[in-house]
């Protein structure tokens, strides 16, 4: 059985490549795949957490669907937040989105 350490060590691998993408990039859906990654990030430790601390109990499953659910609403509202906002300016550089008025 792979110790829990190594699913922490992956989780932890995964949330900072979000981290970085984040913090680096200037495109708006590049941005969006990178929270995404660390919302990812944080299902492995749910489900690691669940396996090896009380697999009887689904709460660690429960709250990794929980969310997914919640990053795929995230993924679907920012695309199309992304895609009005690049019809509108033709750009979605996030730096140039810096006013709420159109």
């Amino acid at each position: 059985m792979i110790p829990l350490s190594w699913y922490l060590i992956v989780s932890a691998l995964l949330f900072s490549i979000g981290l970085f993408g984040l913090l680096a990039r200037r495109n708006a859906v590049a941005m969006l795949m990178a929270v995404e990654l660390m919302l990812n990030a944080v299902n492995i430790n749910l489900v690691a957490f669940w396996r090896y601390q009380t697999p009887e109990a689904p709460a660690g499953l429960a709250w990794a669907v929980f969310v997914l659910t919640i990053a795929a609403a995230e993924a679907a509202v920012g695309l199309a937040l992304i895609i009005s906002v690049y019809r509108r300016r033709d750009s979605v550089i996030a730096e140039e989105l810096d006013t709420l008025k159109f």
